[in-house]
C-alpha cells in the first residue's frame, strides 16, 4: 500500500469514527428528551397523575348503557391513552373490573353457635366417638363423547369434545370420617329420604357398635324429614350437628366431593350408569387405601369475624 492509499484510509477512518459519535450522541440526547417529556401512550409511570386519576375513579364507577363494567379499550378511549397504560394502573392499584368473585353470607341467627360446635368436633373431638361429615352428591352425569378425544403430547394438550351423550344420572352418599380420612359411600339413583335413612343404616353397620357417633350435615330437608328423625330416636348413638344455612364450605365431605369430581369425574367418560357407579367405587376404595386425616386450621372467631364484617360491609353499601 503507498503512502497516498494510507493517508486516504486513515482520513476515511476517522470520518466513519466521527460519524458514529456524532450518531450516538444525537441517540442519547433523544432518550433524555424523552424521558423528561410525557407521552400519552408511554408506560403508567409517565402518565400524568390526573390521568391516573382519572383511570381509576372511571374503573371504579358505573359505566354508560346496557353493560356491566369497563373494559381496558372503553377506559382506553375515554381517557385517550393505551390500552397498555390501562392495564399498568389497574395493575398498580389492584383493579380487576374483569373478574368477580362469588359469595353468600349466611344469615343463620345461630351461625356462631354453629361453627363453633362444627368445628371444636374437628379440632378436638369427643373421646370414644367417630365424627362423620355426611352429604350427598347429586345429578352425577353419566356422559359419554361424542367423539373420542385425543392424549396429552408435547405442545398440545389432551382434547375432548364439548358436546356429550347422557346416559342418566346417579347420587353418591358419603360419610367423611374426619379422624382416620377414610369414606364410608353409597352410590343409589335417587336421594329420597329413604336412600337416606339407607345409608344410616349402612353407617350403622360400619361403625363399631361402642362408638358414639356424631354426624355433621347440611340443612337439606332430606335431613330432616320425620321418617329421618325418628330414625334417629331410635338410634340413641348417633348426634346430628346441622352447619348454618350457606355454609356448606364447613363440611369436611365438600373436599372429598371436590377431589372426585377433578380427579375422576369432570374427564372422565361413561357408557352406562353401572360404568359411572363402578368408577366412583373405585376412587372410593383407592382413597380409603391412603387416608389422610382432616385438619382444621381456621380459628372459628376469624370466620365469624369475617362474616360480621361481610353483613355490616353490605348493610353499608345497600
Amino acid at each position: 500500500m503507498s503512502k497516498q492509499d494510507t493517508h486516504f484510509f486513515n482520513v476515511f477512518s476517522m470520518v466513519i469514527g466521527l460519524l458514529i459519535v456524532i450518531a450516538i450522541a444525537i441517540f442519547a440526547l433523544a432518550r433524555v428528551v424523552a424521558s423528561e417529556t410525557v407521552f400519552p401512550f408511554r408506560s403508567a409511570t409517565r402518565v400524568e397523575p390526573k390521568v391516573v386519576k382519572s383511570v381509576v375513579a372511571l374503573t371504579l364507577s358505573e359505566p354508560p348503557g346496557e353493560v356491566t363494567h369497563w373494559t381496558a379499550a372503553a377506559v382506553a378511549t375515554a381517557c385517550a391513552i393505551s390500552v397498555s397504560s390501562v392495564h399498568r394502573i389497574w395493575r398498580s392499584h389492584g383493579l380487576r373490573p374483569h373478574q368477580i368473585r362469588q359469595f353468600k353470607l349466611s344469615n343463620d341467627p345461630q351461625f356462631a353457635a354453629k361453627v363453633r360446635d362444627i368445628v371444636g368436633l374437628y379440632v378436638n373431638p369427643p373421646e370414644h366417638a367417630v365424627v362423620l361429615s355426611v352429604d350427598e352428591k347429586s345429578q352425577i352425569q353419566a356422559l359419554d363423547r361424542t367423539q373420542p378425544g385425543l392424549p396429552l403430547k408435547k405442545g398440545r394438550c389432551g382434547t375432548m369434545t364439548h358436546d356429550y351423550k347422557r346416559n342418566g344420572t346417579t347420587t353418591l352418599f358419603a360419610a367423611f370420617n374426619v379422624l382416620e380420612g377414610s369414606v364410608i359411600g353409597r352410590c343409589m339413583q335417587r336421594h329420597t329420604h329413604q336412600e337416606f335413612i339407607r345409608f344410616l343404616n349402612a353407617i350403622e353397620n360400619q361403625v363399631p357398635a361402642n362408638k358414639q357417633v356424631h354426624v355433621v350435615l347440611d340443612n337439606y330437608a332430606t335431613h330432616k324429614h320425620p321418617k329421618v328423625i325418628e330414625w334417629l330416636g331410635r338410634h340413641r348413638r348417633f348426634t346430628f350437628h346441622f352447619t348454618p344455612t350457606s355454609a356448606s364450605w364447613i363440611n369436611a365431605v365438600e373436599g372429598f366431593f371436590a377431589k372426585l369430581t377433578n380427579r375422576r369425574l369432570k374427564r372422565g367418560v361413561f357408557h352406562s350408569i353401572v360404568a359411572l357407579q363402578a368408577a366412583i367405587n373405585r376412587f372410593v376404595k383407592e382413597a380409603n387405601q391412603n387416608p389422610k386425616p382432616f385438619q382444621w386450621t381456621k380459628d372459628p372467631d376469624e370466620i365469624i369475624a369475617t362474616v360480621r364484617r361481610g353483613h355490616q360491609a353490605l348493610d353499608s353499601h345497600h
